[in-house]
């Protein structure tokens, strides 16, 4: 286990939390191992009605995967080719459509930030997830502003979100709180930051079985708290450019509008990879006609492609490891990028008999 990942059990509650405060509890391959591990186990253990994952830190769930492992790992072999990259992405994935399909309640307590493979360790699938936001969440899938695609499943649940919301969220990398985390069906329900000793305690001293009634029956007098949603405010306007063909269209219809939402969006598309935000309309276009394990199987191959590329590895130096916020993308302008470097991230890496994820669903 991980010296990260803790586990115990309150009434039929399991329990999992994540103590790695100083990087946001940034997911290392010991991390994603610890809390398939005591999924797995809790899956079948007849005393365990229920999972809670929540942090140590009011900063964060989770930030996303250890991107600086990534890098080091990488640039040691520049092809992707570092058996443990591999591992992690496989296991993450794994552990992502484990999650969306558990058989018993699967709580998540959104507070703070909670981005990218965050994103996956917190969605639940309809059927079992309840997902709690406060007013310090700090959500996104930012991919794209280091040279990767919304992953972890983002092909499914961006894709499914209303209207053209998925596309904008995953072509610009922007960051919404918890009002539009609702709105976009993301998060079920907000309680606030001040009230979450009150919940903690809920959980403490009420069965497993009766736990997600109980958050909601808790959560139901601060609704209102969540305050209004500005990307509902803004879905007109967000549907109209997002539902462009292209992102070179979607750009140019930007570019007519001077409202301060869409240049403001516009803005953010500039600074992100052309390449990458090409390879995630198209992958939100494939992934919204298929299952969350086809979803996971697509993103796994993109993930090498990406790597091979190198694309992840400029936008790392650039945002993280030298952190100059000046990142060489290749190509460097969205005229530049090709259909067939698109279509290339998304031909096959293995036979469908020998891909890592094949036995998903």
């Amino acid at each position: 286990m991980s010296e990260h990942v803790h586990t115990r059990v309150a009434d039929g509650t399991g329990i999992l939390t994540l103590d790695r405060p100083k990087a946001l509890n940034s997911l290392s391959l010991d991390m994603v191992r610890a809390l398939t591990a005591a999924l797995l186990a809790w899956r079948i253990d007849p005393a365990i009605d229920a999972v809670l994952i929540t942090s140590t830190s009011e900063k964060a769930l989770c930030a996303g995967g250890d991107i600086r492992f990534f890098h080091q790992l990488a640039q040691a072999t520049p092809q992707g080719g570092s058996a443990l990259l591999e591992d992690f992405f496989t296991e993450e994935y794994a552990l992502n459509h484990l999650i969306h399909f558990y058989p018993k309640p699967y709580i998540a307590l959104m507070d703070g930030v909670v981005m990218g493979g965050g994103m996956g360790i917190a969605q639940g699938g309809p059927g079992s997830g309840l997902r709690v936001v406060t007013e310090r969440t700090k959500m996104a899938m930012p991919e794209v502003n280091i040279g990767m695609f919304p992953d972890v499943g983002g092909s499914h649940f961006l894709a499914h979100a209303p209207g053209r919301l998925g596309w904008y969220l995953g072509v610009t990398g922007a960051t919404i709180g918890a009002a539009d985390a609702l709105y976009l069906g993301l998060a079920d329900v907000f309680i606030p930051s001040a009230q979450l000793d009150a919940l903690r305690a809920l959980v403490e001293a009420t069965p497993g079985a009766a736990l997600p009634a109980a958050i909601r029956a808790f959560a139901a007098p601060f609704a209102v708290q969540a305050g209004a949603s500005e990307l509902q405010a803004q879905r007109g306007l967000i549907d109209t450019h997002f539902g462009a063909a292209s992102v070179a269209a979607v750009m140019a219809s930007l570019e007519g509008d001077a409202s301060p939402f869409a240049q403001k969006a516009l803005a953010m598309m500039r600074q992100r990879s052309p390449l990458m935000m090409c390879v995630t309309h198209e992958m939100l276009v494939r992934g919204a006609a298929l299952d969350v394990a086809d979803c996971l199987r697509m993103e796994r191959a993109l993930v090498r492609r990406t790597f091979e590329h190198g694309e992840i590895l400029e936008g790392v130096r650039a945002l993280v490891i030298d952190k100059d916020n000046a990142p060489r993308w290749n190509p460097p302008t969205l005229e530049a990028v090709t259909p067939a470097m698109v279509e290339r991230f998304f031909e096959p890496v293995w036979p469908a008999h020998a891909h890592p994820l094949r036995d998903l669903g």
